[in-house]
């Protein structure tokens, strides 16, 4: 006697018929609605891409992010709540943002994590596409699956070194295999790509660039090399830059068919290939080659001001706004005015060094 057909799951046809059904909504507001006024800035810029801060507290203590002495973190009440944060990424999804980036400090020592990112989620409908995250990756291991199951579908791992030894002179912290356990899994998971920031300074790492890109030969990563930047307390110094033209050329004595990739018009980093590889390398140029003419970011930092631009030392407090009583309308004309304030670009090199500004953590990397 044959045996019995088994009846199907309906469950993920009809998860995948929701999905379908969110991603066609998305695509029509997309097509309804002209582009933000607010969110335009006086270039023609479009600011689609917000960054928000969740903590100025960190796991690590990266050299070129916080002094040495560390920083005078900000009171427990100056951090925007849960409630704050999911207000202000509504109101800037309403406006057209479409990706939002999670970045600290360290995003997932910030206790309530998942249910922010499982709230963030549910802005998906109004025309939020990506929900990615900045993150060390030694508190994110176990996080991981929850998150990507809320919503987050895009992961940026900061990792300066591939050396475990060198790692904890770099961090002064232990932790590099969980880094790199992190990595592995969240490649497990389906993230494509996972990107590793990689900040290269002269007499610290700028030796095992080439080893970062032998590390995309098996693995789908991308490897983004960073310019070294001043920020508040990291004691930059020219002689520490190793500008991206140099790493280019050091890369194709070895890989003589490393060769440029096509990126979007928005990307920060400037991608390269080496063929037959499964990942791919990217150089973020912001002191030897600025990217501001095409910039659509803007940031929150975690006790919220509003940061135009990385450099830029102006900020406006949309967190008092809030405590204020403001309405959405009023925010809305201040987040506008401030994006009107936009500069061209960003000073250069030279003066960026003597501008005053807070420390990368106290930002949002």
């Amino acid at each position: 006697m044959p045996a019995l057909a088994q009846e199907e799951d309906p469950v993920p046809s009809i998860q995948q018929s929701m999905k379908t059904r969110a991603q066609a909504k998305i695509a029509a507001i997309d097509q309804e609605r002209p582009f933000s006024k607010v969110l335009t800035d006086n270039f023609s810029r479009q600011h689609t891409y917000l960054r928000i801060s969740l903590t100025e507290k960190c796991n690590l203590r990266c050299t070129y992010c916080m002094p040495a002495e560390g920083v005078d973190l900000s009171p427990k009440e100056n951090i925007m709540t849960t409630p704050e944060i999911i207000r202000l990424a509504r109101l800037f999804v309403q406006e057209g943002v479409t990706k939002i980036r999670l970045t600290g400090g360290e995003p997932t020592v910030r206790k309530d994590i998942n249910e922010l990112v499982e709230q963030l989620g549910q802005l998906q409908p109004m025309g939020l596409k990506t929900i990615a995250m900045t993150s060390n990756g030694i508190a994110l291991k176990r996080k991981l699956p929850s998150l990507v199951n809320s919503g987050m579908n895009l992961l940026n791992l900061s990792l300066d070194t591939l050396d475990r030894f060198k790692f904890e002179l770099m961090t002064r912290r232990k932790g590099f295999e969980r880094v790199m356990e992190t990595i592995d899994d969240a490649l497990a998971l389906g993230i494509n790509p996972v990107k590793v920031n990689c900040v290269v300074m002269r007499g610290t790492n700028d030796k095992e660039v080439l080893d970062f890109v032998e590390f995309t030969r098996n693995k789908k990563v991308d490897i983004r090399f960073i310019e070294y930047m001043p920020f508040g307390g990291n004691k930059w110094k020219e002689d520490k830059l190793v500008p991206y033209q140099e790493l280019i050329k050091n890369i194709q004595v070895v890989h003589p068919t490393f060769k440029k990739l096509v990126d979007d018009p928005n990307d920060t980093s400037k991608a390269y290939h080496v063929p037959g590889f499964a990942g791919q390398i990217g150089f973020i140029t912001s002191m030897s080659d600025h990217f501001c003419g095409t910039c659509n970011r803007l940031r929150i930092t975690a006790d919220g001001n509003l940061k135009v631009c990385l450099f830029g030392n102006t900020e406006v407090s949309l967190r008092d706004m809030m405590r204020q009583g403001k309405t959405d309308d009023e925010l809305r004309e201040v987040i506008e005015m401030a994006v009107k304030n936009k500069k061209k670009q960003h000073a250069g090199m030279s003066n960026l060094v003597n501008m005053k500004n807070r420390p990368m953590i106290l930002i949002g990397g």
